[in-house]
């Protein structure tokens, strides 16, 4: 009887502590979950795993420059030889991101080439704005809109704030701001990597020629843009990669990974359109042409040191068809805004005749000094070239680029500083002078 007593007083006193045990345990708060960072990288997640999110980056260029102009000349009709100017040469708001597991979104806005002859609050303008669905996120996405996803080369879509030299290579953009909006066309693409082959292919529809800046409705016994409602347009361009890959996320291309990637790709890439120029023929008839280009290049960007040295290589051939004797200026942000003498080719100021039919060799080379180099700061010096032979010129147009990059925060905060050399051209094609130009410019982005 006893024995039963203290069985029962036992289970009692067990039932009681557990009991009490169970409401401890209940009183004690719950572990906290990891809290998720919805900020980071500048980045917004969307959503707990951060698979989506948006994000956001800015770029500014300032240059400043002391050049020699172009014979004749002239800043609101007073004559000038040379000069120095400030301005911005690109400023730039990138805002994109996956907000959803297919869906991409992408946007850039911002201002190119002001200076002091510019209108002034002119305003920010689109450069991107597209979207983007994957149907296979590695091999095959689909999108449309305003955008640089174009064809014929590497840098016909360049990262400017990773470019290499003080500019790109601006005759790249075969058509740029005559029928697209700095490169941007209206098009509707595709793009994806088959294993080491990145691709992208556009249909794109030409803006029309007469909204271009200088248009005038004029045909003469030398092609030019035809004012008729232009076809379609079809851009492609193939890369294959040996070494690493290449992010396609968006349709810029790096100019230099500073040593951070081993990559060498060899490329092709076309643009084509059926009955883009036009001219006179001998007998007086109008006679349309197609606008054909390609290209083949090669870049190599790779570490080559144990302290971080690097090297990084560019070579283009390009092949322009624009029709019989077709040549265009470029003048980047172009501190004149007028001519006295009209037997010039290369207009005012700092134009140079950059693009034309005919067949062009570009290189450029650049090899980054170990790190630290001056302080936590290296430099990265460089030289470019463009040789081309144009139809319209009785004699090669060669353009140089020589200079430095002073990277004070790799590409984040950098200081270049550039002597650059072009040909002057008369009206009969025939090389006349030289001109250089000393320019500095100091870059931020994030």
């Amino acid at each position: 009887m006893k024995s039963l007593k203290y069985s029962l007083a036992f289970c009692g006193l067990s039932v009681l502590f557990l009991s009490q045990k169970t409401i401890a345990q209940e009183q004690q708060p719950a572990p906290e979950k990891p809290k998720h960072e919805f900020w980071h990288d500048k980045k917004l997640y969307l959503n707990e795993d951060g698979s989506n999110y948006l994000k956001f980056a800015m770029l500014s260029q300032v240059w400043i420059r002391n050049q020699e102009y172009n014979p004749g000349t002239t800043i609101f009709d007073s004559p000038k030889t040379a000069g120095t100017d400030i301005g911005i040469r690109r400023f730039r708001v990138q805002m994109y991101g996956q907000v959803a597991d297919r869906v991409f979104i992408y946007g850039q806005i911002g201002q190119n080439n002001f200076n002091n002859v510019s209108d002034r609050k002119q305003g920010f303008f689109i450069h991107d704005a597209l979207g983007e669905y994957a149907i296979d996120k590695e091999k095959l996405s689909l999108g449309a809109g305003l955008s640089s996803w174009t064809g014929l080369s590497r840098f016909s879509a360049s990262s400017v704030g990773s470019i290499m030299g003080i500019d790109i290579p601006l005759f790249l953009e075969s058509t740029n701001d005559v029928t697209d909006q700095f490169v941007r066309k209206l098009s509707f693409y595709a793009k994806g990597k088959l294993g080491k082959l990145d691709y992208r292919m556009a249909f794109a529809q030409p803006l029309a020629i007469q909204k271009s800046s200088g248009y005038v409705a004029a045909i003469s016994e030398r092609s030019n843009f035809s004012p008729k409602p232009p076809q379609m347009q079809f851009n492609g361009y193939f890369q294959y990669q040996f070494k690493e890959q290449e992010s396609n996320l968006t349709p810029y291309a790096t100019g230099s990974y500073l040593g951070k990637k081993k990559v060498f790709n060899i490329g092709a890439g076309i643009v084509y359109q059926q009955d883009a120029m036009w001219h006179r023929n001998a007998v007086n008839d109008t006679i349309y042409t197609d606008m054909l280009h390609l290209a083949a290049d090669v870049f190599y960007d790779t570490p080559i040191g144990s302290r971080g040295e690097a090297i990084s290589f560019y070579g283009n051939f390009t092949h322009y068809d624009f029709g019989t004797n077709y040549i265009r200026n470029a003048a980047p942000m172009n501190p004149a805004n007028g001519s006295s003498d009209s037997a010039v080719l290369n207009g005012s100021g700092n134009g140079f005749p950059a693009y034309g039919t005919g067949n062009v060799l570009y290189a450029q080379l650049g090899y980054k000094l170990k790190d630290n180099l001056i302080g936590m700061t290296t430099l990265m010096p460089y030289v470019a070239i463009q040789h081309a032979h144009y139809e319209r010129l009785n004699k090669d147009m060669s353009f140089y680029d020589i200079g430095v990059n002073w990277l004070l925060n790799g590409q984040t905060s950098k200081f270049t500083v550039s002597y650059q050399n072009r040909p002057i051209y008369n009206t009969s094609g025939n090389l006349t002078d030289h001109k250089g130009a000393f320019i500095a410019q100091y870059q931020v982005s994030i």
